[in-house]
């Protein structure tokens, strides 16, 4: 689902061979909306994919619970070429603009909601293969739900300045290609060496 979101993308860019100008004209005037919401979709689908592959392997037991929570997910992701050809298309000038951008990013957020919710999901009851000491949790969650703050923020930027919301979601995506999944920390060293010792003697 998440490679075809990512193709989708790219059926937003459309070249006319008569009537609307040179193909510099149409790749530097009437495309640069549609490359630019491109850009910023690509990436955050992206990122989302490599997180919930890297959080997936983490898993150790499969619910209902889970499957209902991931098709959550995968209802925004799908969602976001058609909110992106939007943004493209009202080219972030207007009221419109301002709609379509705060749209953008209420389908962002719905996806950070989703992904957050598998997440808080996994912290329970021991279903990843190497749990998150209870300390941890909180630390994790603000650190890995951080951008949905960011989005929500960004809708109201939105709905005043076109420009501003857009650029705080690019910003969004910057942050989440330096963030990594957060994992259980690994043993210590000296731990490991008692463990291999033991078995050693045993």
């Amino acid at each position: 689902m998440f490679a075809v979101a990512i193709t989708l993308l790219a059926f937003d860019f459309t070249i006319h061979r008569t009537g609307y100008g040179t193909l510099a004209y149409q790749l530097t005037h009437d495309l640069w909306p549609s490359f630019l919401a491109y850009l910023v979709s690509f990436f955050m689908i992206g990122i989302i994919w490599v997180n919930h592959h890297v959080l997936i392997r983490q898993i150790a037991v499969v619910d209902r619970t889970l499957l209902f929570l991931n098709l959550g997910l995968l209802m925004f992701v799908v969602l976001i070429p058609f909110a992106t050809s939007t943004v493209a298309t009202y080219r972030l000038a207007g009221a419109d603009a301002r709609v379509s951008v705060a749209f953008y990013a209420a389908m962002f957020l719905g996806m950070s909601a989703g992904f957050g919710a598998i997440f808080e999901w996994t912290l329970h009851e021991n279903r990843r293969e190497q749990p998150l000491p209870a300390e941890a949790h909180w630390p994790a969650r603000i650190r890995f739900v951080g951008g949905g703050v960011v989005y929500l923020l960004s809708i109201g930027v939105a709905l005043l300045n076109a420009v501003a919301g857009f650029a705080v979601l690019a910003l969004v995506a910057v942050y989440y290609i330096v963030e990594r999944t957060p994992q259980a920390p690994a043993p210590a060293q000296d731990e490991a060496a008692g463990t291999a010792g033991n078995t050693t003697a045993e």
